[in-house]
């Protein structure tokens, strides 16, 4: 091979590389366009189904999803939605989280006008499976224990498991994953209260 043929390799494959790029870069770009609104559509319908579990039927007649108010929590922005019938707001509906045994625990849940807990429910956790794990509407009932509960109804110190002096069941051999949903929920309770007048408008 002369040098001259060594050359023209040397200089070939680069642009060759370059418009192999340049058109797998297209391609993923035209890609993304083409699907970035169904993607986008599909993750609406889930987070409305989801905070639609929590919010009782006939609660609401408008779009939560279009209807919100961002705050911050712990220094970090909180997105609530708010759930109208005729007009005016009936719930709160938002996100908290508490470190649980394996990790965070990140809990949906919504919070009637009168101060009351309408539904609360588990988005995502790590906990231990066939353990923690029951803190999971599919797996057992025990986070429907908070429906109808305020911060009155239990009294404040009664926020917490029975194996710390509260009212709510703890599972066998893992007690800091119901604790940690106890407090997460009851901080979000504290948290609709100092902010209900911003929520509700």
């Amino acid at each position: 091979m002369n040098f001259e043929t060594f050359r023209e390799k040397i200089g070939y494959q680069p642009v060759l590389l370059g418009t192999f790029a340049l058109l797998a870069s297209g391609a993923l770009a035209w890609a993304s366009s083409a699907t970035g609104d169904a993607i986008a559509a599909a993750e609406a319908k889930d987070l409305r189904d989801s905070l639609s579990e929590v919010l009782p039927a006939g609660t609401a007649d408008n779009d939560f999803l279009k209807d919100t108010v961002e705050l911050e929590k712990d220094g970090k922005p909180i997105v609530i939605y708010r759930a109208r019938k005729d007009g005016a707001v009936q719930a709160a509906l938002f996100k908290v989280s508490e470190r649980g045994y394996s990790g965070e625990i990140q809990v949906l849940m919504a919070v009637g006008t009168d101060g009351r807990a309408l539904g609360v429910r588990v988005l995502k956790h790590t906990e231990t499976p066939g353990l923690g794990d029951k803190i999971e509407i599919k797996k057992d009932p025990w986070v429907k224990s908070f429906d109808g509960k305020s911060l009155g109804d239990p009294a404040p110190e009664k926020w917490a498991v029975k194996k710390d002096g509260g009212v709510f069941d703890q599972f066998a051999g893992a007690t800091i994953t119901p604790r940690a949903v106890v407090k997460a929920v009851k901080g979000g309770m504290d948290f609709f209260t100092a902010h209900k007048a911003e929520i509700t408008g």
